[in-house]
């Protein structure tokens, strides 16, 4: 197969700089284009296989729109999404690809892994809890990874994201209820992003914990992402097809 050809969409951000500086050293990518917020997409999407775009959740559903008409391969790593915004992703994956994923670590997705499995093995029992810390510039709270942490365990239990998460706590909220999962969202200094699901009982705790330390492996993974959607059929995917954890 030949390189796979790929505009990297926010360019200039933290995540882009990396993208592009991954995409140069591997031979199985060549960098189609470099843009950001401002410049017109729509004008270099000819010249591609893949975006990858790490810009705004804002600006997602616009360049999912062009993907569609130039029927290019679309990796989406920013998080922040609105349903509305959600469900026109959806939509359009009917039309091209689109790896739809809060964070693109192999790591981390080897987590959303092991959190659903501990969660059904240690069942009901255990009190449930995430906590995630970010860099100081973060802007969306809880990060996309910590969502899809709690959507995991909301899944195996049952229960409803929106009514059953508790995000942190404060004041004279009761003793802690059977069926609602903690959601903890610290920030701070230059972190890159770790995240920990805790499992408690009376007499043991199990926790699971993720830490990046370079935003190289987000990089890495949404390029494999790239790459292996241009096998696939229209729809919409995440890196746990991606890597056949599914």
């Amino acid at each position: 197969m030949n390189p796979t050809r790929v505009i990297i969409n926010g360019s200039r951000g933290r995540m882009g700089q990396a993208l592009v500086e991954c995409a140069h050293a591997d031979s199985l990518f060549a960098l189609a284009a470099a843009t950001d917020i401002g410049d017109d997409l729509p004008v270099a999407l000819p010249s591609c296989d893949a975006v990858i775009d790490f810009t705004h959740a804002t600006s997602t559903v616009a360049i999912a729109e062009a993907c569609a008409e130039a029927r290019k391969i679309l990796v989406i790593g920013t998080t922040g999404h609105h349903d509305d915004d959600r469900r026109r992703i959806f939509e359009l994956s009917k039309t091209i690809p689109i790896v739809f994923a809060p964070n693109f670590s192999v790591g981390v997705n080897t987590l959303f892994w092991l959190t659903r499995k501990a969660a059904e093995i240690l069942g009901p029992d255990f009190d449930l809890e995430v906590v995630e810390m970010h860099h100081r510039l973060k802007k969306d709270s809880p990060s996309g990874t910590a969502r899809r942490l709690a959507e995991i365990l909301a899944d195996v239990r049952q229960l409803d994201y929106i009514a059953d998460v508790m995000h942190g706590r404060e004041g004279m909220v009761g003793e802690r209820t059977n069926v609602e999962i903690g959601m903890h969202a610290i920030r701070g200094g230059d972190v890159v992003g770790d995240h920990t699901v805790i499992f408690a009982n009376v007499g043991e705790r199990v926790e699971l914990t993720h830490k990046a330390s370079s935003r190289d492996t987000f990089a890495k993974g949404a390029l494999r992402a790239a790459r292996w959607a241009q096998g696939q059929k229209p729809g919409l995917y995440d890196m746990q097809d991606v890597l056949g954890l599914k």
